[in-house]
Parts: C-alpha cells; sequence; structure tokens
C-alpha cells in the first residue's frame, strides 16, 4: 500500500552561494530520500524555498548598496540553477517574498492570536545610538550567557543551539559599527511558547524512531522549560502585521520562514490546478519528515510543532533527521574566511555524481565528517570509476561486442548465480528498510558492496575466456552480471540520478528509472543494449592541490 510522504527541506537564506556544508547537511539528504520514495511508488512532496526577510539578506544589502529585494532574487536564481545541476529534485522551491506565503503566514499569525497563543508585551529592544535605529537581532553580537562562546547572536548561539533573545547576551555590540546598543522599550506581539511545554515534552518523548541526538537535544531543552518569544520587530523588511496601527512592523523571520512548509504546500496544489491537494499531506494520513542541520533542532522540534499544536488540524513532525556538521580538510567550514568549497564553482568543474556519492557515503549523521580534495580523487576513482564504473562498462562492452548488441540468453543458473541474483534481491530489500530510516550512508555502502561482490564473481567465472570455449557458459554469467547492473541502477538512483539513468538506457530500458520500481528488474534474453560509454570519469591527481589551494584565498 503506498504512502503519502511530505518532504519539507530547510530554507537557505538567499544572502549568499551555496556551499557543502548545506548540501551534506540538509539537501542532499532529502533528495535521496525523495527519489527513493517516488521509485517505490509513495505519493511524494518535496518543498522548500528561499528565505529572503532573514536580516542577513539586508546585511548584505546594505554591504552592497541594493535592495534587499535585488540580494535575495539574485540568490534565489542561483540556488534554481544548483538546484537543477546537483540533480536535487524539488516539487517545489519558492521564496518567502510570495503573496501567497504572506497570507499563510499572517492566517497562522491571526488564529493563534485569536486563541490567546500570541499577546502583546513591552519589551526591551536593542537600539544603535550610532545607526539611529532599532536594530534587528541578528545586528546585535555578543557573549553568550549559557555557553560563554565569544560570537553569539542576538537570536541565537550557533556553539550551543540555545535561541536568545539581544538583551541576554553579555558584552552586546552592533554587527555594523561595533557601538554597544541601547535597550529602549518597544510593544511587541510574543508566542506563548511556555504554554506547550507539557504537550511538547509528552509527544517528543514517543518519538522514539528520531536519531538520538535530535531526541536528546529536544527532551533537554523542554525539560529546562520554555520562554516566550517576541515575534515581531520593528524592521521594514519582511511580512506585514496583519493588525491596525503596526504598520511599522513586521513579523519575526524565526516565525514566518518555518510556515513556508505550509505555504509552499498550498503554492504548489494551486499550481497544479487543485487548490485543496495541499490537505493529502497536512490533514490526511501522511508522514512528514524535515531535513535541517542540526543548529536548526529546535525550531522543528520545539517552535514549528507548538505553532501547530495552537494552530490545530495539521500534521506535526513524523522525523526531523537532522545532521551533524561537514568540516572542510579537517577544519570548521567558515564562509567568512572562504573555507569552504561552494556549489556552484564546483559544478563548474565537475560532475555532480561523484560529488553525491563522496558526501552520502560519508554522510554526517551522527557525527561531523570531513570533506578533503583527496578523499574526493580517491573514491572516485577506486570506488566509482574502478569497482562500480569498471564494472558495468566490461561487461556492457563484452556484451555489446560479442552477443550482437543484446542481453545474452543464459543457460541454467548454477548455485553461485543463483545466489548473486538472490543477494540483489537481498540488497534492495536491506536498502529498503535502511533508506525507510533515513540511514543513507549504510544504505549506499550495501549497494558498493554489492558492486564488489559481482567483481568477483565475473573474476572467478573469466566470461572473456570461457567464451572461447563455450558461449553458452559465458553467455549465463554475463547475464548474471548484467542483472546485478540492473539492480545497481536503481539501488543507487536515489544516489546517483544521472549515472543510473544512464546506465538505465545503455541496458536498453525505457523511460525513467522510478518508472521501473523499487525491485529487481531482470532485463530480458534479446533486449538491444545501447553502445556504452564508461559512466564515470578518472579525476588527475594534480586537482587536489589545485584545489586546496583555493581553500582561505582572499575573495574578489
Amino acid at each position: 500500500m503506498s504512502e503519502r510522504i511530505f518532504v519539507a527541506v530547510a530554507w537557505p537564506y538567499a544572502n549568499g552561494l551555496l556551499h557543502l556544508g548545506q548540501i551534506a547537511g540538509a539537501y542532499l539528504p532529502p533528495d535521496i530520500f525523495a527519489r527513493y520514495h517516488r521509485t517505490k511508488g509513495n505519493e511524494v512532496l518535496m518543498v522548500s524555498g528561499s528565505d529572503i526577510h532573514g536580516t542577513p539578506i539586508t546585511i548584505k544589502a546594505e554591504q552592497e548598496g541594493k535592495k534587499p529585494s535585488e540580494v535575495a532574487e539574485h540568490y534565489h536564481q542561483g540556488f534554481l540553477k544548483s538546484w537543477q545541476q546537483l540533480g536535487i529534485s524539488f516539487d517545489l522551491f519558492t521564496s518567502t517574498g510570495t503573496a501567497n506565503h504572506a497570507e499563510v503566514a499572517q492566517d497562522i499569525f491571526l488564529n493563534l492570536l485569536d486563541k490567546g497563543y500570541i499577546y502583546k508585551s513591552t519589551v526591551l529592544q536593542s537600539f544603535c545610538p550610532h545607526c539611529q535605529r532599532f536594530l534587528p537581532d541578528r545586528y546585535i553580537e555578543g557573549t553568550c550567557p549559557y555557553c560563554s562562546a565569544g560570537v553569539a547572536r542576538g537570536d541565537q548561539c550557533d556553539a550551543c543551539g540555545k535561541p536568545l533573545n539581544p538583551v541576554e547576551l553579555i558584552h552586546p555590540r552592533c554587527c555594523l559599527c561595533s557601538s554597544v546598543p541601547e535597550f529602549r522599550d518597544s510593544e511587541h506581539f510574543f508566542l506563548k511558547l511556555s504554554a506547550f511545554r507539557d504537550r511538547l515534552l509528552s509527544w517528543v518523548k514517543e518519538q522514539t524512531h528520531w536519531r538520538q541526538n535530535v531526541l536528546n537535544f529536544t527532551t533537554r531543552y523542554l525539560e529546562e522549560g520554555l520562554k516566550d518569544r517576541a515575534i515581531t520587530r520593528d524592521i521594514g523588511w519582511g511580512v506585514p502585521l496583519p493588525l491596525e496601527g503596526y504598520e511599522s512592523k513586521r513579523i519575526y523571520v524565526w516565525f514566518e520562514a518555518v510556515i513556508g512548509y505550509l505555504s509552499a504546500a498550498k503554492e504548489w496544489a494551486k499550481s497544479g490546478g487543485d487548490a485543496e491537494k495541499w490537505r493529502h499531506f497536512w490533514q490526511e494520513e501522511a508522514k512528514s519528515y524535515y531535513f535541517i542541520g542540526k543548529d536548526n533542532i529546535p525550531f522543528h522540534t520545539i517552535i514549528w510543532p507548538a505553532m501547530l499544536m495552537g494552530y490545530e488540524g495539521l500534521n506535526l513532525p513524523y522525523d526531523v533527521p537532522a545532521n551533524e556538521f561537514l568540516t572542510i580538510e579537517g577544519k570548521k567550514l567558515s564562509t567568512s574566511h572562504n573555507w569552504a568549497v561552494w556549489l556552484p564553482d564546483y559544478l563548474s568543474r565537475y560532475d555532480p555524481d561523484p560529488l553525491r556519492y563522496l558526501l552520502s557515503i560519508n554522510m554526517p549523521e551522527t557525527s561531523d565528517t570531513d570533506f578533503s580534495w583527496r578523499e574526493l580523487v580517491r573514491r572516485n576513482n577506486n570506488e566509482l570509476v574502478a569497482t562500480y564504473g569498471n564494472l558495468v562498462h566490461r561487461v556492457l562492452t563484452f556484451c555489446y561486442r560479442n552477443f550482437d548488441g543484446e542481453v545474452p540468453t543464459p543457460g541454467e543458473l548454477d548455485g553461485q548465480g543463483q545466489a548473486l541474483i538472490s543477494k540483489a534481491t537481498d540488497t534492495l530489500d536491506t536498502m529498503d528498510e535502511l533508506l525507510y530510516r533515513c540511514h543513507f550512508r549504510e544504505a549506499i555502502r550495501s549497494a558498493m558492496s554489492l558492486a564488489q561482490e559481482t567483481n568477483r564473481y565475473l573474476d572467478d567465472k573469466s566470461p572473456w575466456k570461457v567464451i572461447k570455449e563455450d558461449k553458452k557458459i559465458a553467455a549465463t554469467s554475463l547475464y548474471v552480471a548484467i542483472s546485478v547492473i540492473s539492480c545497481l541502477r536503481t539501488a543507487l538512483y536515489p544516489f546517483l540520478p544521472f549515472s543510473s539513468q544512464k546506465l538505465s538506457e545503455f541496458l536498453g530500458f525505457e523511460g525513467s528509472v522510478e518508472d521501473d520500481g523499487w525491485r529487481l528488474h531482470l532485463p530480458e534474453a534479446g533486449q538491444r543494449l545501447m553502445p556504452p560509454e564508461p559512466l564515470f570519469s578518472k579525476l588527475e591527481e594534480g586537482i587536489i592541490e589545485e584545489e586546496s589551494s583555493r581553500l582561505g584565498a582572499p575573495t574578489n
């Protein structure tokens, strides 16, 4: 029986290029997951969009002397291009700048206000006497009062993950001019988070399928107690407050950005001609998965669920498979110091599947992992080219040349051949279970193990030698190998969509890999093969030094 799967993907700030830390943490995992479920025949909706109202955009705009909308649109278009090149298969990638998003965000605001979960209160808001204006929370930096990290923002400390208010910071300063801000009274609206503490804690304790780090972090945070949070700010960039007399205020980005998951689903439904179809994923039986980095855990396991509980009638998250961080060449990623590998830069010189492979087999699911150019070259050359690619190319090339460009007609399979085909089916079953539980790294390793075993089978059978004595025996072992290769095109499709689709065409299958379903599709004897080409290209050792030298280099 098919399932409905809602894949909610973190919304990137439209203030800079995408880097590999973001891809490994929040964007590749959901694509693998969505492709797997589509192949299974499940109904999938995968959405995200550019977060254009965050203060990182206004900061970037001020630095470049542009309007925030200009900055946001520039990077939004860049995201769309990167998704296409990397093969991230969104059903909709929108932005928080649409009229639809504003309407949905305002509806949730008014609903929670009407139910008493939003209230007015006077709050001390930071004001910079030098800049002569109220400052958004991200414009304030200081020392974290919880973990003493030296550079915490006014909305959150990245070091310990705690949400903050600017007034809590030790030694606060304006990030634009470094002046010490004043704190002046300003009337704002607050989300009554404290009202949801017990309900949230009870709900979270039922989520035994969550990753342990997500469950532990969320439980500990809730047990320490929740503070109400201001959800409006005195700024001009953002979703307007839908109340008379508050024209100068905007809904705070941390409140309205998470609403994007719902607004995107509604936009998708409208664009498809059935404006009510979003309800299939939000109000009917469906499982919703939120793919984020670990720095966003509290927003998706506490704040957004609280908003949904207050609104009522909408599905709560089923799982929040947050990833840990990706380091670069053994050092913490730093965009300000250009210690990062930028996705558009990578894609301008190299194919997408090798990167998808490395980030998948080295995914930071339970602990931080590292990206290095040496590891990329090694994995590409030793595993994609020499193990998997060589298996495919030598089998298909030999069959194409010696069996009239067709899948060979096998004789009776011996025990070894039967065992290998059975292993292929078992691998798909194992990967099915692993992918369903978001264990991507272990799943792709299972597929590569099958490729290695098939190489050993061919070395043992040596059809290129046996064909001189008994073509039928050679045909049989080659048919077994092609059957396993057909399995691998399915097993590796969620991870390596470009090469898997190419392989499917080499094997003579029509349509997309997804069309064939998550099963071992045995090729028919006599099925026409396409002239094979190498699936992957070897990377020269010289790129290790060349690419590593770009790290930390000044940008123009």
